[in-house]
């Protein structure tokens, strides 16, 4: 199977990889890929199509990729991964925070699925009063 991008496309975008990160960051493309590709499979899109016909789209799926890639890979670093609610209590003390994608997992977000045109805003209408012929 294609992949849409490489390990080497992520130090473009500006993140350095320790080895041990560049292992890891080739199975997540790997996996992003696939993923990706199961994603517009299923809304009907052919994605494979479309990055060998469109230079600029085959650019935004890389960039699609490598940031899923970049988020997996800083939520599996050693440090902890950046809190996105924190809550604090006092005198019985208590600690609550959630973490943004602690689990790790390869995730893209759905407006980068919708500049690729696959997910799409979908409208529908239903008369309430029924048809000019009164039905």
């Amino acid at each position: 199977m294609n992949n849409y991008a490489y390990v080497a496309d992520i130090a473009n975008f500006g993140r350095t990889l320790t080895a041990r990160e560049q292992d890891i960051a080739e199975k997540f493309i790997e996996s992003a890929c696939a993923k990706l590709r199961l994603i517009a499979k299923r809304y009907g899109v052919d994605i494979d199509a479309r990055v060998a016909a469109d230079e600029d789209y085959a650019a935004v799926v890389k960039e699609t990729i490598v940031k899923s890639v970049i988020r997996a890979l800083d939520s599996a670093a050693d440090t902890s991964p950046p809190a996105v609610q924190a809550s604090q209590s006092a005198m019985g003390y208590s600690v609550s925070m959630t973490y943004l994608n602690s689990g790790q997992s390869l995730y893209f977000l759905k407006n980068e699925l919708k500049e690729l045109g696959i997910l799409r805003q979908r409208w529908g209408a239903l008369e309430v009063y029924g048809n000019e012929n009164g039905n």
